[in-house]
Order: structure tokens, then C-alpha cells, then sequence
């Protein structure tokens, strides 16, 4: 077994009593003060993630846009300096690869990240598919990545680097400097709140993080491990990888048809998603609550009187619900909200309502 990776936060999160994990080759902390509590200071105040173990690449060069474009699902020809898209990497069968934020720095210069688990294959993906020749570069090690997550993100993020951050637009990015630190500042998230992202140089990592814990004791601030950043993830219904999305599950099964361009032109996989779209899909991702007292976990089968219609992808219970909740991959013809249906818990199947998603909307 290879040894685990460290970030360069991690004797920060020892110092605060981060209970440590292995995951995805890494050692992260799971949490601090404990998950339920870390979720309602996203939801209420404001919580920091390290997400260092993430995966960033620049690609760069003339032919940078034409490249990206035909490797990745969305449109890159939309993005304008300073502009991010959730997109997907897919293999020539519609089934993903890998899903990503892509942001346009400049005029042929962009960065993707990736996840943590699939950084080196989704690496060798993308040098393997590179006939453009553009220049392609896993610079990785060289950056931490933090994310301030929660309604009081901005005005945390705002007197850290005391700049005014509100005509950052949602899925946009700029730059900003603290000290001898440069910033990407990226307004994206992965927990259904206004939140940023914090890329920075290695070396000045502990510095910011410790700036906005002592900046951020004035609005709530907690340190935040995995469990938050899942419940929170679940309760918007965002897709994970190796759950929602996998080589097993193509991009309109995994309802991300919102990211797939088809009209763009030519890009791996748009044969198969248009023929998919074509005849349509078989299965679907929905989304569940219980009925019955359980959590419906990943893995669990899926059945509709004796027959096994599918099997949940993710399922947790949701903190500020109060409730368990879940996303299943099932067939189709059950698919609509309102249909009753049955996890099968442990042996003993219970009973669960498919309902839209997502479950939470800050904006409702």
C-alpha cells in the first residue's frame, strides 16, 4: 500500500483536533467539533474546507480552446476571461471520465479541477487525447486549495484580503493578494451556498487559513472535514464521483445533460450521448426521501414491490432537513416525483417517496 499524501494544511488540522481519515490516497480530516455541527455553520454562518487534495491543471496555448473543447462536454468557446463551467470529461461511450470545474485565466490560458481520486488518470486521459498540442501541466503540488463556504463567505473573504468581492459573479474568478500571497478567487462551491475558493502557492497555505480563522471568529467561522462537505453536497443533490457518475453511468443517465453541448460540434463522446439522447435513457437519477425510519446508503437495492428497479448512489440524514434523504440511479418508468418505492436497509426493506431535487435551495 503506497503511502498517504498530506496537504499542506495538515498539522493545521491537527492543531485542531481534526479527527483524520484516509481518503482518496490522502489524510484528511472527517471533522472537528463533529458533522453536524460544521453543516449548520455552512448553512448559517461560515465554514472552511481544505480541499488541497483536489487536482489543478493548466492547459495553455493557441489551441487550448479547440483542445478543451473537444475533451470536455460543455461549451468552452462560451467562457470570456475570468468565467468557470462545471463540465465533464467522458469516454467515446457518454459514460464519465471525470466531472470538473474549468475556468478561463486568460486569452489560452485555463485551469481545470479535478478530483482527487481521478487526478492522475484524468492526467493520463488528457495527455493521451491532446492531438492539438497544447500545453498541458499537473501543477498540483505547487497550490492549496480552501474553500470559505456560507452566507457570510463574502463579507469573511472581503476583509481577509479587504477587497470588496460583490461584482464577482456566481462561477466567475479574479485574482487577489494578502501579504507576499497571489489568489485565485473563484466564486463556486460544492455545498448549495455562496461560497469561494481559495487557490494559493503551497507555501503561503497556513498563513491564509489561519488569517481566516482569527478574521472569520467575528462571523461564526468553523473548520470543516468530509462529513459536512458530504451531508451538505446531499442535500443539494450534487453528484459525486463514484456515486452519481462513474465509467458505468453516462452523462444523461447521471441528469447532467445540462452540461452537455451537443450542438457545439465534434467531442469525445457526443455520438453516443446524442444516440442515447436519441432513444432515450433507460435509467435516471432521482431523487428520495425516506418514509420509513433508516438511511438508505450507497449501494442499497432499490425495488418496487418484488422487483429491483436500481440501486442508491448516496444517502444520508440531512441536518437541516431533518430527515433522511438520498439520490438513487433507478429504470426510468418510476422515475416521476411522488412514486413509492422501497429501500432495501440491511435485509428489510423500507419505505421511501422519490421527490425532486434539490431537497435544499438557498434561494427558494
Amino acid at each position: 500500500m503506497s503511502e498517504l499524501k498530506r496537504t499542506p494544511l495538515y498539522d493545521e488540522h491537527k492543531k485542531l483536533n481534526g479527527r483524520i481519515v484516509p481518503f482518496a490516497g490522502w489524510e484528511m480530516p472527517v471533522q472537528y467539533s463533529g458533522v453536524i455541527d460544521e453543516h449548520m455553520a455552512v448553512r448559517k454562518n461560515v465554514g472552511l474546507f481544505d480541499v488541497s487534495h483536489m487536482g489543478e491543471f493548466e492547459i495553455t496555448g493557441d489551441k487550448a480552446l479547440d483542445y478543451l473543447n473537444r475533451v470536455t462536454t460543455n461549451n468552452v468557446a462560451k467562457l470570456e476571461d475570468g468565467g468557470c463551467q462545471y463540465t465533464l470529461l467522458c469516454y467515446e461511450n457518454g459514460t464519465v471520465v471525470d466531472d470538473l470545474i474549468l475556468s478561463r485565466v486568460a486569452k489560452n490560458h485555463y485551469i481545470a479541477i479535478v478530483n482527487a481520486a481521478n487526478l492522475e488518470k484524468d492526467f493520463a486521459w488528457l495527455e493521451k487525447q491532446n492531438s492539438e498540442g497544447a500545453t498541458l501541466k499537473n501543477v498540483s503540488d505547487d497550490y492549496a486549495l480552501i474553500a470559505v463556504q456560507g452566507p457570510k463567505s463574502p463579507a469573511l473573504v472581503a476583509k481577509v484580503f479587504n477587497q470588496d468581492f460583490t461584482s464577482l459573479k456566481y462561477y466567475n474568478c479574479t485574482e487577489a493578494s494578502i501579504g507576499d500571497a497571489n489568489v485565485k478567487v473563484f466564486r463556486t462551491g460544492y455545498t448549495g451556498e455562496d461560497g469561494f475558493e481559495l487557490m494559493v502557492e503551497a507555501k503561503h497555505a497556513c498563513t491564509l487559513w489561519q488569517q481566516l480563522l482569527v478574521v472569520g471568529a467575528d462571523y461564526g467561522v468553523k473548520p470543516c472535514g468530509l462529513g459536512a462537505r458530504d451531508t451538505l453536497r446531499l442535500e443539494v443533490a450534487y453528484s459525486l464521483y463514484g456515486h452519481e457518475i462513474n465509467s458505468e453511468i453516462n452523462a444523461l443517465e447521471a441528469n447532467l445533460g445540462w452540461v452537455v453541448k451537443l450542438q457545439k460540434g465534434d467531442f469525445i463522446g457526443r455520438e453516443a450521448l446524442q444516440s442515447i439522447k436519441d432513444q432515450g435513457v433507460t435509467r435516471k437519477i432521482v431523487g428520495f426521501e425516506m418514509a420509513e425510519a433508516g438511511i438508505g446508503r450507497d449501494g442499497c437495492p432499490v425495488f418496487v414491490g418484488d422487483k429491483q428497479i436500481g440501486y442508491v448512489t448516496s444517502g444520508t440524514h440531512a441536518p437541516l432537513l431533518k430527515k433522511a434523504v438520498g439520490i438513487a440511479l433507478i429504470d426510468v418508468n418510476y422515475k416521476d416525483v411522488g412514486t413509492e418505492i422501497l429501500i432495501d436497509i440491511r435485509g428489510k426493506k423500507k419505505k421511501a417517496v422519490v421527490q425532486k431535487t434539490p431537497f435544499y435551495n438557498r434561494c427558494a
